[in-house]
């Protein structure tokens, strides 16, 4: 077995504070789904990969603008939710739900790690 290998790299301890399990986090261009809240370190378990259903803004760039399967979703850390389709932000993945123009709904969103 090689003597470099250092984990599996679906779930990343990062350091991010105030985060609770079940955000959408973003560090840098990685972005998964909090398994726990932050903890006394500071660090978060971050699960990179699957689908988890989420909190989508209905609005991109330009203003309000509904989601359809299949959509790129990014996140945006200034934004609440920190999920919409403003490709300003950091991208995070793709919908699977549906959200309409200016609403804000809990859909199916697949990460994807660029």
């Amino acid at each position: 077995m090689a003597t470099n290998y250092v984990q599996e790299g679906k779930v990343l301890d990062l350091s991010i504070a105030d985060i609770n399990s079940g955000d959408p986090v973003a560090v840098g261009e990685i972005v998964g789904v909090a398994l726990t809240d932050t903890d006394s370190d500071g660090k978060v378990a971050v699960l990179t990969k699957g689908v988890f259903k989420l909190s989508v803004k209905g609005v991109d760039g330009a203003g309000n603008s509904a989601v359809a399967i299949g959509d790129y979703i990014y996140y945006v850390a200034a934004d609440d939710p920190k999920l919409s389709k403003k490709d300003s932000g950091t991208l995070f993945g793709i919908a699977l739900g549906t959200v309409a123009a200016g609403a804000t709904g809990t859909i199916p969103v697949k990460i994807a790690q660029k």
